[in-house]
């Protein structure tokens, strides 16, 4: 069955998902779409490429192991249609042979199954920037006075550097790319800890605390000047009982 497109204005990219398995078909358009993609899905090769002449998407996830044609036929396919479409190879065998053949058939990446949520975002990202001209001149992502370079991993609040933990950053990029969108405990985990993870919520709670010392706290951020002090507002917020949001104070 296809998953109908999350369609928004503000879409970062449309990703179309090729995966016979349910629930990874799931995990994953839940996840592009929570990360402010446009996602649509399909479950074999030839629906891919149904959904694809009308979707149009800006990337591909595409399994290799499906039930009609495999991976790599449904690129070649894709390919005949548009050239430069990017295509992400998901495989559940760590089969070196398999990786290789990915990329010679001109595959742009690929990820191993079990994977993290979170580094399949990443890969997205890093392959719009390659790929896109609107995306290929920065790699800051931004929000009022805070800024993260996702080349560098520098973080500044009104200027000034932040040094955060590798946790912290994930948690942060994942508010950022998220902002003025409330998230919840559970989409912070699958994002950030990945689907997999088997802590106690609690964990989210004690990494927001830490994130608001350095990035809400005039002294962590080492001010000193009383105006600029003064013009430092809370930007992450509880939305109780729900999640969190990064916003500006109303």
């Amino acid at each position: 069955m296809v998953l109908h497109p999350n369609t928004s204005a503000n879409a970062e990219a449309k990703i179309l998902v090729v995966d016979d398995e349910p629930t990874i078909r799931e995990l994953l358009s839940a996840s592009l779409r929570f990360a402010g993609f446009d996602v649509a899905t399909a479950a074999d090769g030839n629906e891919a490429l149904h959904v694809e002449s009308r979707f149009q998407a800006d990337l591909v996830v595409l399994d290799i192991m499906l039930p009609d044609m495999d991976g790599f036929e449904v690129l070649k396919h894709l390919r005949q249609r548009e050239p430069s479409l990017p295509v992400i190879f998901l495989t559940a065998r760590d089969d070196v042979h398999d990786r290789v053949r990915g990329l010679e058939v001109g595959g742009d990446d690929y990820v191993t199954k079990p994977f993290s949520l979170e580094e399949v975002v990443a890969r997205i990202h890093a392959i719009l920037r390659r790929t896109s001209p609107e995306t290929n001149e920065s790699a800051i992502l931004r929000y009022h006075d805070l800024e993260m370079n996702e080349d560098t991993y520098e973080v500044r609040r009104a200027g000034h550097e932040v040094d955060l933990s590798p946790t912290e950053y994930k948690l942060l990029r994942y508010l950022l790319i998220n902002a003025e969108r409330v998230v919840s405990k559970m989409q912070i985990l699958e994002h950030v800890w990945d689907y997999n993870w088997e802590g106690e919520a609690s964990i989210v709670e004690s990494y927001i605390s830490y994130l608001r010392r350095k990035i809400d706290s005039p002294e962590a951020l080492g001010m000193s000047d009383p105006d600029e002090i003064r013009l430092l507002e809370p930007i992450i917020h509880t939305k109780r009982g729900i999640g969190y949001v990064l916003r500006r104070a109303k």
